[in-house]
């Protein structure tokens, strides 16, 4: 919610002395104000409009409700006759500022709306709700229509036309003008947040980052990088790189860097640095320099990485895009790979493969019954049971959820499979421990084989996948397929 902008300050020169009449006023204020907030703060479209469609939705509602005031006492008048013809035009007058501006931003068009509807709005309530205003009270005060109506022209003399025009221009300047101001503030209080976001991403980051004037002499420097260099920030500030980092100044690593640095703007390769130990570390360094608008070089930034954590990362990167992070099995990813091999290697030597598909039965009740971390407790056993019944040379993996997949090669035929399928089967069934309570599950295993059932990896894994669901039909803790 951005922070109120009052473009329309509310003041007693507005009140028309009709309680109603004076609420709904102050409440067409104040969503004149939200929509101008909206337009300083620069909010999404869609919040902006959807206060302008509440303002439209509002006025309609007041000018029916003030009609049927004025209606009450001077049905039939001119004057309430040229009120309803000022009300129905309204919307028009608005929606033609929309449209005539379309070509321009929105928060153009929006600010000659809001200058708009504060001039509009101000002058209504003066001039034509005032004067409609003292015509009613007039009325209720005993004196007839006409009476009531000169009354209400003597009350709006010549001296009130010039309050009117002069409150009018003093509307005019302070909503104009006060939007600007905020739309200034709101802007440098946005640039000071990405700022503050900048400096906080720097002093909270993993790499040592530091930043030289156009003499290369550092004038600010992350902890990390503090840390690298095993220097206090207030130690390192007015140092030469160099001297902080004397890899830099040997050659031709030197002039490598400024050459590259003054053609293209940066430069990116391996330094290897002196450690507080004495040893050397491989490092990766980005030097980049920062100019000016008139191109000419301001300061320079340097980031250092570790070499040996990047290696680490992408250690952890790849392991992570190709095994299961809860079981340490063998992803999906991993196994069309692994698959794919094993089957080359089936067709070149004549082999028979099979694939093996399990699914849990009664895993989803685990779920239900002990919650998710003993579900994940019941996956790591049921990964670890597979392990141990399967050889060094068999591939098992986890898929995703309770599915499993194994591969085995190396065996004399299908019927062969029968006692290890069994053998899982009997060691899926075996009572977990999942934290303090006792979970039983079992499992409905699919095989295909090659080249018999299919001859490439997608083949295999759809008919195992279809040999799995008739081992469930059948009963469940079984298999199909030999």
């Amino acid at each position: 919610m951005p922070k109120n902008v009052e473009i329309f300050p509310w003041n007693d020169n507005f009140v028309t002395g009709i309680a109603t009449i004076d609420e709904q006023h102050q409440e067409l204020v104040r969503l004149i104000n939200l929509l101008a907030s909206h337009v300083a703060y620069q909010s999404g479209t869609p919040e902006i409009e959807a206060v302008f469609e509440q303002l439209k939705k509002y006025a309609d509602y007041h000018f029916r409700t003030e009609e049927a005031i004025w209606q009450k006492y001077l049905k039939g008048d001119d004057w309430f006759e040229e009120h309803q013809q000022v009300h129905e035009g309204f919307l028009g007058d608005v929606l033609g500022i929309k449209e005539k501006d379309s070509e321009q931003p929105l928060d153009v068009v929006l600010e000659d709306i809001l200058s708009f509807l504060t001039h509009w709005l101000a002058f209504h309530i003066l001039d034509s709700d005032k004067r409609m205003a003292n015509v009613i009270l007039a009325m209720e005060a005993g004196e007839t229509r006409e009476q009531a109506k000169q009354t209400s022209t003597n009350q709006m003399n010549g001296a009130m036309r010039a309050l009117i025009e002069t409150i009018l221009g003093m509307y005019d300047n302070l909503s104009v003008r006060t939007l600007q101001l905020i739309k200034e503030i709101a802007e440098r209080e946005r640039i000071q947040a990405k700022l503050e976001l900048t400096n906080k991403a720097i002093e909270n980051s993993f790499e040592a980052i530091f930043i030289t004037d156009d003499e290369h002499v550092i004038i600010d420097a992350n902890p990390a990088f503090c840390v690298m260099v095993g220097y206090s920030y207030q130690n390192l500030l007015g140092k030469h790189i160099n001297d902080i980092k004397p890899v830099l100044s040997e050659e031709p690593l030197n002039e490598q860097i400024n050459s590259a640095v003054n053609d293209i703007g940066h430069w990116a390769g391996e330094v290897w640095s002196l450690t507080a130990d004495g040893s050397k570390e491989a490092e990766w360094l980005t030097y980049s320099s920062i100019k000016t608008e008139d191109d000419s070089v301001s300061n320079f930034v340097g980031i250092f990485s570790s070499m040996s954590q990047l290696v680490e990362r992408q250690n952890i990167l790849e392991y992570a895009a190709n095994y299961d992070l809860l079981t340490d099995l063998p992803n999906r990813r991993m196994l069309t790979e692994k698959l794919q091999l094993e089957v080359n290697r089936a067709s070149r030597y004549d082999k028979q493969l099979a694939v093996c598909f399990l699914d849990l039965d009664g895993f989803k009740a685990v779920n239900d019954t002990f919650g998710h971390d003993a579900g994940d407790m019941l996956l790591i056993e049921i990964a670890a049971r597979l392990k141990k019944v399967t050889r060094e040379i068999d591939l098992v993996s986890r898929i995703g959820g309770d599915e499993f997949v194994l591969v085995f090669n190396d065996f004399e035929n299908s019927t062969s499979l029968i006692p290890l399928l069994e053998k899982i089967l009997q060691e899926v069934s075996l009572a977990i421990d999942v934290g303090e309570k006792t979970a039983f599950v079992t499992a409905s295993i699919g095989v295909a084989i090659y080249p018999d059932n299919a001859e490439s990896v997608e083949g295999l894994l759809v008919k195992a996948d279809k040999m799995m669901y008739q081992a469930k039909q059948a009963g469940k803790s079984c298999f199909r397929g030999v």
